[in-house]
């Protein structure tokens, strides 16, 4: 017995790291609640529907992520002791036993994080997955499939669909999003909602994502399938499902036509090779503010995005685009409770006043739009390959990286053609750079970690940032569009190519904190790392 477990708690003989009160005080509760004024009694039933289904997704990413974290997590659920309580907590906010603050090292148990997580048999190697295929290519397809669970069938792989390894989830949630389309006043939010029913019991998302793309300003919108592939250090392609119900913010959203204006032109001034950064011209860059009462499973455990650019799919991409999305409620909590503070603590002080929450918020709409942009696949010696395929499991935090570096680059590009005002450049690049001081305190066991960290490296080695004797952090403005300008070059070079060796040497020479910087960043560790949403809707995994 060790650490915080103690005569009496459930937890008592598990080996419990020392200073869990402290770990839980790096995540700020924050109320986020539902603003159900101005909505009429049908409007809130539907939006309860979406809660509804949304549950379902949570109960299959807790199996997805970490399955023996889950039955610890239910195992504490009936104990009253503190250090119970606060166990049970922290294994809600990583929806793991492993901590996303360090590493993803276990925080209870000495078990280390399996790179497969539940994607996978315990044990299985990249390496042996790539002989298997090599000796098997027609299972090439099944495996590397982002929406299979891969499992032995005697000495065979074999990729587990989905639609049926999550069954008994699936069908009620999707129950439920056909429930709630009957209450939705918009026929083609209705629509979408049934044919995301019908895509997550086979898993071709498609013809709904074609669907999503196509709704015009929705007053209720979800995200609602396995998007994101952070959570598979194996190959890097499963993907997670992630859920959340939104409302539209419809002053904000009217801001956001001027981005949309100039996706296709951004596009066009990327700094590599017109083969590689194909045409955006008359495809659709919806963009949509919305205030987010209710989330789960990837999006509701660990990292908080404030954003998100959707859906991956290249094929999607290439014949209709992304939809770019903002979480105004989870947007100003991360500026107000982490950035703006962080900023005090580590940036000169004339700088760190110029970090804005519309700074911020400039920057994270470029980020997503850029994510958008580039090559849509990798050209590789073998023809045209998916770069998240390409790359492997380091995409995540490559395509982060290339979405800020290109965000940036975009925001420069934006005022100097007199679309955005000159003197607002400075208040973008300090937002910008207090964003990748409070990134950077997730380290590199979290891809947006990974890609902040080599950005802060990069920039520094070409003296955009530089450290003053002070232990504080100075941004040389004259040095940063140039700075961008290669940083942007390189990553999206790294994808066009799909050079898995190239990207894996960047991550090698710039993923790495110095002591330097650790020690600025110790001196405000009163300050949050994030937020822990707390919702007026019941949260629960069984």
């Amino acid at each position: 017995m060790t650490g915080s477990a103690a005569k009496g708690a459930a937890s008592a003989g598990m080996q419990v790291v020392p200073g869990l009160a402290q770990r839980l005080a790096r995540w700020r509760e924050v109320r986020m609640p539902f603003a159900s004024t101005g909505l009429s009694a049908r409007e809130v039933k539907l939006v309860n529907k979406l809660v509804d289904a949304s549950r379902y997704l949570e109960e299959i990413f807790w199996r997805q992520t970490d399955p023996e974290g889950l039955t610890l997590y239910q195992s504490l659920a009936g104990s009253q002791d503190p250090k119970d309580q606060k166990l049970r907590r922290y294994l809600w906010i990583n929806a793991s036993r492993f901590d996303l603050l360090d590493e993803n090292k276990p925080f209870v148990g000495t078990t280390p994080m399996s790179p497969g997580r539940g994607f996978y048999p315990q044990g299985l190697t990249r390496e042996q997955v790539e002989q298997y295929v090599k000796a098997h290519p027609e299972k090439k397809d099944e495996i590397y499939s982002p929406t299979t669970v891969v499992r032995w069938h005697g000495d065979q792989l074999e990729g587990l669909p989905y639609h049926i390894a999550y069954r008994s989830f699936l069908e009620p949630a999707a129950k439920d999003l056909r429930e709630a389309a009957e209450l939705s006043a918009d026929p083609a939010f209705a629509n979408f909602l049934r044919l995301r029913a019908d895509a997550l019991l086979s898993d071709d998302y498609f013809k709904s994502d074609l669907a999503w793309l196509d709704l015009k300003d929705p007053k209720f919108d979800v995200i609602f399938a396995p998007y994101e592939t952070y959570s598979d250090d194996l190959l890097g392609v499963k993907a997670t499902y992630g859920a959340a119900v939104m409302v539209r913010n419809e002053k904000e959203s009217r801001k956001l036509a001027l981005f949309e204006k100039y996706v296709a032109d951004v596009q066009d001034a990327l700094p590599i090779g017109p083969e590689d950064r194909p045409s955006k011209r008359g495809l659709q860059t919806p963009m949509e503010v919305m205030d987010t009462p209710y989330r789960a499973a990837d999006l509701r455990h660990g990292y908080q995005a404030v954003a998100d650019n959707l859906p991956n799919d290249p094929r999607v991409h290439e014949q209709k685009g992304s939809k770019k999305l903002f979480f105004k409620n989870f947007m100003d909590a991360r500026v107000n409770y982490v950035i703006v503070p962080l900023a005090g603590y580590v940036m000169l002080p004339e700088q760190s006043k110029k970090v804005t929450g519309e700074g911020y918020l400039l920057g994270t709409i470029m980020h997503e739009m850029a994510h958008g942009l580039g090559p849509t696949f990798a050209r590789t010696a073998g023809g045209k390959v998916a770069i998240r395929e390409a790359i492997g499991p380091i995409y995540g935090g490559l395509e982060e990286a290339k979405a800020d570096a290109v965000g940036m680059f975009g925001l420069h590009w934006l005022t100097e053609h007199d679309a955005l005002p000159k003197d607002k450049l400075e208040e973008c690049y300090a937002s910008y750079v207090g964003g990748l001081f409070r990134t950077m305190r997730f380290g590199t066991g979290e891809a947006h970690g990974q890609a902040e960290m080599m950005e802060f490296n990069y920039l520094s080695e070409k003296g955009a940032i530089k450290r003053q004797s002070s232990g504080r952090y100075a941004i040389d403005y004259a040095l940063m569009p140039d700075a961008i300008a290669g940083l942007a070059k390189e990553l999206l070079e790294i994808e066009a190519t799909g050079d898995r060796q190239r990207a894996e040497n960047w991550f090698k020479k710039y993923d790495v904190m110095a002591p330097e910087v650790q020690a600025s960043l110790k001196k405000a560790s009163s300050v949050p790392v994030d937020v822990d949403p707390v919702f007026s809707f019941t949260e629960r995994v069984r």
